[in-house]
């Protein structure tokens, strides 16, 4: 038997995000309590070029610290206001924004600083990568039970810093490879 030639993996595909219809970039409703934020987040490769066709998945708590998710057991209520998921893609600037609610902290066999949960996908990545957004200066950082086992001088990689020009919004870079690389968890 004669080996086949190797091909790269593809053709690559639209994961069910091939318009802006199908993008949810607010995961508070109108009525959600808690502090309303914006995220710009900026997906950049290892050279640093912005990634301009990446999707991004978020979940995230309320301003309560519940999930609204079948398997979130915490005796809270949750907001009736709240959605707690959103999906996004990077445009040519490999950026987008969510408009969302300061997440709350979260009660997970310890408590948990206020966090977003995401997934990155991007061409020729054959999984999914998962990361958490964390909030610069929030004083609960230095309690959270997985923040710790971060290596100190890779946790700014889950920073979000607020931007100095707009009060509320904040940015994350999510930088797939290099010196600067953003932490990835395995899921």
């Amino acid at each position: 038997m004669v080996p086949t030639p190797s091909q790269t993996v593809g053709p690559f595909f639209a994961i069910e995000l091939t318009t802006d219809e199908h993008c949810v970039r607010c995961v508070a409703g109108p009525e959600a309590k808690g502090e309303r934020i914006w995220i710009t987040f900026r997906v950049l490769d290892g050279d640093g070029t912005p990634v301009d066709d990446a999707m991004l998945e978020i979940w995230q708590a309320d301003a309560n610290g519940k999930y609204n998710h079948s398997e979130d057991l915490q005796p809270k209520a949750l907001d009736p206001g709240w959605i707690g998921f959103g999906r996004l893609a990077t445009g040519e600037d490999g950026s987008c924004v969510l408009e969302t609610i300061k997440p709350g902290r979260v009660a997970h066999n310890s408590l948990q600083a206020p966090h977003l949960t995401v997934a990155v996908f991007a061409r020729g990545m054959l999984k999914q990568l998962y990361t958490q957004v964390y909030f610069a200066g929030d004083a609960s950082n230095d309690e959270d039970p997985i923040l710790q086992l971060i290596p100190p001088d890779r946790r700014e990689t889950l920073m979000a810093r607020p931007d100095p020009a707009r009060p509320g919004y904040w940015q994350f870079d999510v930088r797939l490879q290099g010196n600067q690389e953003t932490v990835f968890f395995d899921v």
